[in-house]
């Protein structure tokens, strides 16, 4: 059975603050706790006005004293921005604080501009280039290899499962070669899906960590107890997309009536292709629409984002999923 996690990129409302961004984090993680998620992942982004989670480990730790069973973690840190040892260090002491409940996603992209990669002050001569590398050396500080010279504490010796992350082929296939599991972003670039998914399969190598493949694929779904509502919860992340492709991110807008109405056709198209995979409805809607992407991908898992302006609205879609989740369980298991 296919099991649902959540990402949540902790929005900064307009007309909000970062204090109660983060309250709302909290409010959702013990919400989708109780509903049966199996993780909440939050993710590392700079720059970004409208996304409070730059400080990802901290905001793992604040989320962490929020909830007690569901597996938190990063989906994902942009392992070039930052040296191995720190990032050891850091979820070596969420997993000493949290038990058996920490994952850590790794990602090679910035995570924002390169204004924002030489903000950080990381060496940029190898760039992204270096990612399998750093993924290796993190591996051997949290396996204590005595090659390394020292212990790195926290870090050695903490069960910290790490996973790639992609929206290419590239990280199927560094995935599949460390055999790692695997999360493809198809919630914002669909594209490569399909066969990011063959490849990894196909390619993967059993690993100390892992013995069979294991994929995970992002997914949108906008639920609400009818279409039109739904609809119009969905218009905050459309507007949020079509600002940061046309280079004038902000923070998280309010929902607007009739938003795809104001479109020029070029952004239509771009919308289209960016949230295509994606569920906007209602229980009955998404069920179907997950039955579908299950049955095409066969992913062990989903991991939902439901980008919604109002909390309460972005809860009751969580619960509206996991309700649609579970009965596709019953009929899988009649």
């Amino acid at each position: 059975m296919t099991m649902l996690s959540v990402l949540d990129l902790v929005p900064v409302l307009e007309g909000s603050d970062v204090s109660t961004a983060l309250s709302h984090a909290a409010d959702l993680a013990r919400h989708v706790e109780q509903l049966g998620y199996q993780r909440y992942w939050t993710a590392e982004h700079h720059g970004m006005p409208g996304i409070a989670s730059a400080a990802t480990s901290v905001v793992l730790a604040h989320v962490g004293h929020a909830t007690s069973r569901i597996r938190i973690g990063a989906g994902g840190i942009m392992l070039p921005n930052h040296a191995p040892l720190a990032i050891a260090e850091q979820f070596g002491t969420l997993a000493a604080l949290f038990p058996g409940r920490v994952d850590l996603g790794l990602g090679r992209a910035p995570g924002s501009d390169q204004r924002v990669a030489q903000a950080m002050r990381r060496n940029l001569a190898g760039g992204a280039d270096q990612f399998p590398r750093d993924v290796m050396e993190l591996q051997a500080f949290f396996a204590g290899d005595e090659r390394l010279g020292f212990t790195a504490t926290p870090g050695a010796g903490e069960d910290v499962p790490l996973w790639i992350l992609g929206s290419s082929l590239y990280g199927a296939q560094l995935a599949a070669a460390l055999g790692l599991p695997y999360a493809f972003a198809s919630h914002f670039a669909p594209a490569a899906l399909d066969e990011a998914l063959e490849i990894y399969r196909r390619d993967f190598r059993p690993s100390a960590q892992l013995r069979e493949p294991y994929a995970m694929a992002g997914y949108n779904i906008f639920a609400a107890d009818n279409r039109q509502e739904a609809a119009l919860l969905a218009t905050s992340m459309q507007q949020s997309f079509v600002r940061l492709r046309t280079g004038a991110p902000g923070r998280f807008p309010p929902p607007v009536e009739n938003y795809l109405d104001t479109l020029p056709p070029q952004a239509l198209h771009m919308l289209s292709d960016v949230l295509s995979v994606s569920s906007i409805g209602t229980q009955a809607d998404v069920e179907r629409d997950l039955t579908a992407f299950i049955a095409r991908t066969q992913v062990d898992e989903i991991i939902v984002t439901s980008a919604i302006y109002d909390i309460e609205a972005r809860k009751r879609s969580f619960a509206i999923a996991m309700a649609a989740a579970q009965a596709i369980r019953v009929r899988e298991t009649a």
